[in-house]
């Protein structure tokens, strides 16, 4: 099993998980995170005031996958993430040694 990170930006979510919902991924956890990497920020002016935005908004997927869908799964966030211009975010992919579901105590790739 992986885990598979994603960082996206906030207005692509819905058309990410549409996407992956009809690859057949039932479930995924969604964080607000905020970050900057080769986009670096910007400067805003509010009330007057010049001020440096240097962590921008972003939204972290976290969806865990047996082996055989990993390559599915980043091929569909990279379609349906990607605008084509600097932010649009990364991917990765981390192994998971045990999955647990708490309701049940099913393990591995039936608890996901």
């Amino acid at each position: 099993m992986k885990k598979v990170e994603a960082v996206i930006k906030p207005f692509k979510l819905e058309e990410v998980k549409e996407a992956l919902t009809e690859i057949g991924i039932q479930g995924m956890t969604v964080t607000e995170v905020k970050g900057f990497g080769r986009q670096k920020g910007h400067q805003e002016i509010y009330r007057g005031a010049e001020y440096v935005v240097d962590f921008l908004p972003k939204v972290k997927l976290e969806i865990v996958v047996p082996d055989e869908m990993v390559d599915r799964v980043i091929e569909t966030i990279l379609k349906s993430a990607r605008t084509g211009k600097i932010g649009d975010g990364k991917i990765f992919v981390v192994p998971v040694e045990e999955v647990i579901r708490i309701r049940t105590g099913e393990k591995g790739e039936e608890a996901i």
